[in-house]
C-alpha cells in the first residue's frame, strides 16, 4: 500500500497532548491563501472538506518537555471560526477530530501539521467558573 503525500492519521488528543494543552491569547485567526500571480488573499479551504481553516496557537503542557519549545499550531476545518470555551487566558482546550500529517521539511527533517474539526473545554472542566464551586 503506498501513502501519498498529505495523508492524515486520526489520533486522539490525549496522545498529542498528554499533559494537556493551552490557548495562547489572541492566536486564533482565519488562514489565509495567498495568490503570487494577483497579489490577493483568499480565506483558505481545507482540500478534504471544503470548509474554511482557522488557526489556533497553544501550549503543550507536558513536563517532560523541559526547556524545548511548547508552542504549536492546531489547524480547525469549519464552517465558522471556533470560539474559545471561556473566553480567558491561556484556558485548557481539547480538540475534537485530530488528524496528524507528517512530512519532510526542505532541510530533511521530519515534521507534521496537526488538524482537528473543532474544539473544546477539557472534559470535567466547566464553562462557567461561578458553577465550578456549586
Amino acid at each position: 500500500m503506498a501513502l501519498r503525500g498529505g495523508t492524515r492519521f486520526a489520533v486522539r488528543c490525549e496522545d498529542v497532548f498528554p499533559a494537556g494543552c493551552a490557548l495562547v491569547p489572541e492566536s486564533l485567526g482565519e488562514v489565509e491563501d495567498y495568490d503570487e500571480k494577483t497579489g490577493r488573499r483568499t480565506p483558505a479551504k481545507d482540500k478534504v472538506t471544503g470548509q474554511r481553516v482557522w488557526q489556533v496557537r497553544v501550549m503543550d503542557l507536558d513536563p517532560e518537555l523541559g526547556k524545548r519549545s511548547r508552542e504549536t499550531t492546531v489547524k480547525i476545518s469549519a464552517d465558522y471560526q471556533p470560539v474559545p470555551p471561556t473566553g480567558t487566558p491561556f484556558e485548557a482546550v481539547e480538540f475534537d477530530g485530530m488528524t496528524v500529517t507528517p512530512y519532510v521539511t526542505n532541510n530533511g527533517r521530519m515534521a507534521y501539521s496537526l488538524r482537528a474539526t473543532g474544539m473544546r473545554a477539557p472534559v470535567g472542566v466547566t464553562r462557567d467558573p461561578s458553577l465550578a464551586a456549586a
